[in-house]
């Protein structure tokens, strides 16, 4: 018998113990034993998980986490963005520019990276709101053509920043110079 065959073998023991059936002849534990014990009982599914996940990893207890790179576009995948005629919204921008890249080796690029950039340019400022800190568009982000609609939700009416053509544009365009600040 492998380790592995081991292993999944004690666990088989541990899953009839958690369950309140006695792994030695199949038989009900009665209900006054330890056994059956709530605490003791979530400790025994506990460690079957951790045995499951053991013998589903060849002998491993966890997969290691593959690092993730930051977000990365090539400069042919930029220079073929295509921004679109529909005002978007920052999180539609960052969703289109996510769908490019293969998430499972890349972090996603978060909304917060481009409108913390746009910040720091002077296009969009923060203003304090009766709900929190929300950015907004300053002259220079109107220009651009970022612009406020006031829209009605479930809850009431609420403001959301949009992004005309020009502006998604611009954020492409400047889009290795927002990745620095990642």
């Amino acid at each position: 018998m492998t380790e592995i065959e081991k292993i999944a073998y004690a666990k088989s023991y541990i899953d009839r113990l958690a369950n309140g059936i006695n792994p030695l002849d199949d038989t009900i534990i009665p209900k006054d034993d330890v056994v059956n014990n709530i605490k003791i009982s979530r400790c025994l599914f506990y460690v079957s998980d951790i045995l499951r996940q053991v013998v589903e990893n060849n002998g491993i207890s966890h997969q290691e986490k593959k690092k993730k790179l930051n977000f990365f576009l090539s400069a042919e995948q930029i220079s073929a963005l295509k921004a679109s005629e529909m005002p978007l919204c920052i999180s539609e921008i960052t969703a289109y520019l996510n769908s490019l890249v293969n998430l499972e080796d890349y972090k996603k690029l978060k909304h917060s990276t481009i409108t913390s950039w746009l910040v720091s340019i002077g296009v969009l400022n923060e203003i304090e709101t009766p709900i929190g800190k929300r950015k907004h568009p300053t002259e220079q982000g109107t220009e651009l053509g970022i612009f406020v609609e006031n829209r009605m939700g479930i809850r009431g009416p609420y403001d959301v920043v949009l992004y005309n053509k020009n502006a998604q544009q611009f954020i492409f365009d400047n889009l290795d110079a927002i990745l620095e600040t990642q």
